[in-house]
């Protein structure tokens, strides 16, 4: 059963929001222990990249938007990820002692954190979702 083009269009909006909260909190979370913080680094990326690849899935075959709106998702995501990520870096600066010139550029960060991972995230989504789209023939409903 075929939706309305409206609900195609705002249905993508959900995903971007949980999985760009996922990344923040895992983000934040995974910061915080101060034992083996190799390993809860690596744990971070683990889960961050299986919620890229799980997003750029949800988008490119539940959704079936093109290449370019697949890649625009996620890299929004990311980029949402990110923010809240430089949100949190902010107020903990707040808590421990920080310079001057260290709450400025983290207040830099609330710009620059979401537009240095939006843009690798947005050519590697439309890189993977041009592949995608190729190899099984997928059906864009935009």
């Amino acid at each position: 059963m075929k939706r309305p083009a409206l609900d195609r269009q705002r249905s993508w909006v959900p995903g971007v929001i949980l999985v760009g909260v996922l990344y923040a909190f895992v983000g934040i979370a995974f910061a915080i222990p101060t034992t083996d913080v190799r390993l809860w680094r690596l744990g971070a990326w683990a889960i961050s990249a299986l919620a890229y690849g799980a997003h750029l899935g949800f988008e490119q075959f539940l959704l079936g938007n093109r290449p370019r709106s697949v890649a625009g998702h996620v890299a929004l995501a990311a980029a949402l990820g990110a923010f809240g990520m430089a949100v949190g870096a902010n107020i903990h600066s707040l808590a421990v002692p920080s310079t001057d010139r260290q709450r400025q550029l983290l207040l830099i960060a609330l710009l620059a954190w979401p537009a240095i991972t939006a843009v690798p995230a947005f050519l590697v989504g439309l890189g993977a979702s041009s592949v995608l789209r190729r190899l099984f023939r997928t059906e864009s409903v935009e």
